[in-house]
């Protein structure tokens, strides 16, 4: 990738967008129910911690659907290490190449590449 003004370059970036919000999202959910698992253990009260087993419930099915929607769309193969790597490896490949692009390109140029507006 050379230019990322150009918008032949933005092909499939959405799509990693998505990917990458779910990921973080599945991360947080997780973490989530990990610290509400720790509260339950220092909690001082049953309603309390009737609380937060609710909570804890629910995080558990949010990481559950978060997880079949990441395996649905094809970002996520936690039964398959193969095709996890080359995914992992393609995502970190894509990220250094968008790291190495230029901040401001030479050629700002776009003429031609968008509709012109009448006059």
């Amino acid at each position: 990738m050379n230019d990322y003004l150009d918008p032949i370059n933005s092909v499939g970036m959405p799509e990693l967008a998505d990917s990458a919000i779910a990921l973080e999202f599945l991360t947080s959910v997780k973490n989530g129910v990990r610290n509400c698992a720790i509260a339950i253990t220092e909690a001082a009260t049953p309603e309390v911690r009737s609380v937060l087993i609710k909570h804890l419930e629910q995080g558990i099915d949010l990481h559950g659907e978060v997880t079949e929607l990441m395996l649905h769309k094809g970002w996520l193969y936690p039964y398959d290490v193969d095709k996890q790597m080359q995914l992992d490896i393609k995502s970190a490949e894509t990220t250094v190449d968008i790291a190495r692009l230029p901040l401001f390109p030479t050629n700002t140029n776009r003429k031609g590449l968008f509709p012109t507006p009448p006059k």
